[in-house]
């Protein structure tokens, strides 16, 4: 028989998550947004309660924390504030290719450090002209002697201005195109790294989000993850793991949209009557709340099959994309039940509607998602 019974452990952290996105996210959460600074107040709570190292092996000081329980806490913290959880987060897409595809040495010595004091890292992939399409990257590295020089530039990169570690996708063999992709696991204070652009965002305004720029930057091959000209895999790898936490983040979201619209149609009072009795608002709160617990079992089972080490790129696109999907629906649907309220920054509802937007164009865009789940159904296509 199947059961969706959480462990008392896992409730227990559930509850832990709440109560931080309830006593530390939300009160700050429209300060940090409006200001757009970063809030490092809270981060340090978070590391101290052990959301910045949730992922990372117990045996290098981290929770340790398997894929569903990351996807139980994520669900909470972005229901809290879904820029602070971005913040969150990235350290967790940035440790997992070294968790995947490090050497016991490399994990001691790059991941043991993020438990001792608050730090942040960097997942460094996407490009200017290399969004969605990975395999267009232009940062070269170049072999030279045991070292490898980086040369190139990335954007987008959340935590990329606070980061003390990133993980860089370059091309050591441009002539193989996406095979000579290689991942390096790179120092801030290594020589030659500028900091661009900060990002003036839309949404998720106190996460921290800016392009890094590389110039001669000479990384010992020992940095590499992997081996030269695996990055490929290794980037479609970590997202396979990490997707799944993104539609959880939706999940969260949507719930948050949904509370709101519950209290505010239940006290609004239009021809004399609250507004949760019309039809109309009372379908779309049953629509909400329905389609939340189905996107939440979408991601519980990707992170399961994760877990259970059974193939997951179908389920974990499955759930990133219907998840932050439905953050946008949810949120925008509330809105339109607070009507001209809903539009004004005095109310919480206009900020779920930004940040919501974000969840459906990191990690992959929600079109790469169909696109990745259409190829795996389909099939190969015969050629007559």
């Amino acid at each position: 028989m199947i059961s969706f019974e959480l462990t008392e452990e896992q409730k227990a952290l559930q509850e832990m998550a709440h109560a931080f996105a309830e006593k530390e996210m939300r009160p700050k959460a429209a300060f940090y947004d409006r200001e757009e600074k970063f809030p490092e107040d809270v981060m340090q709570k978070a590391f101290e309660a052990g959301f910045l190292t949730c992922n990372v092996p117990l045996e290098y000081g981290g929770g340790g924390l398997s894929d569903l329980e990351m996807a139980i806490i994520s669900e909470e913290l972005a229901w809290g504030c879904a820029g602070m959880y971005t913040t969150m987060m990235a350290n967790s897409l940035a440790f997992a290719p070294i968790i995947l595809f490090g050497q016991e040495e490399q994990k001691k010595k790059f991941l043991t450090p993020f438990s001792k004091k608050m730090s942040f890292a960097s997942y460094c992939l996407t490009e200017r002209e290399a969004g969605s399409d990975t395999s267009a990257i232009k940062t070269i590295a170049r072999k030279d002697g045991s070292d490898y020089v980086i040369n190139g530039s990335k954007c987008f990169i959340t935590n990329g201005g606070v980061a003390s570690l990133y993980v860089v996708f370059a091309n050591a063999a441009p002539e193989k195109g996406s095979r000579g992709i290689t991942a390096f696991i790179v120092p801030r204070e290594t020589a030659g790294i500028t900091i661009g652009k900060v990002e003036d965002k839309m949404g998720q305004r106190a996460s921290n989000t800016a392009e890094i720029f590389f110039e001669d930057v000479r990384v010992p091959a020992e940095n590499i993850l992997g081996r030269v000209g695996q990055g490929f895999l290794i980037a479609m790898r970590t997202f396979d793991r990490t997707r799944a936490a993104v539609g959880a983040a939706g999940v969260g979201l949507a719930r948050a949209a949904l509370e709101h619209a519950i209290d505010y149609s239940k006290t609004r009072v239009q021809f004399g009557q609250a507004i949760a009795t019309f039809q109309a608002t009372a379908f779309k709160i049953a629509d909400m709340a329905t389609e939340i617990e189905a996107a939440r079992l979408l991601v519980w089972k990707a992170a399961w099959l994760v877990d259970s080490g059974q193939r997951c790129g179908l389920n974990s696109a499955m759930a990133k994309y219907f998840g932050s999907d439905l953050a946008m629906r949810a949120s925008l649907e509330t809105l339109q039940i607070f009507g001209g309220y809903g539009y004004m920054k005095d109310y919480p509802i206009e900020k779920l509607v930004r940040d919501a937007k974000l969840l459906q164009i990191y990690e992959g865009t929600n079109e790469i998602q169909r696109l990745v789940i259409s190829r795996e159904v389909i099939g190969p296509i015969i050629k007559k």
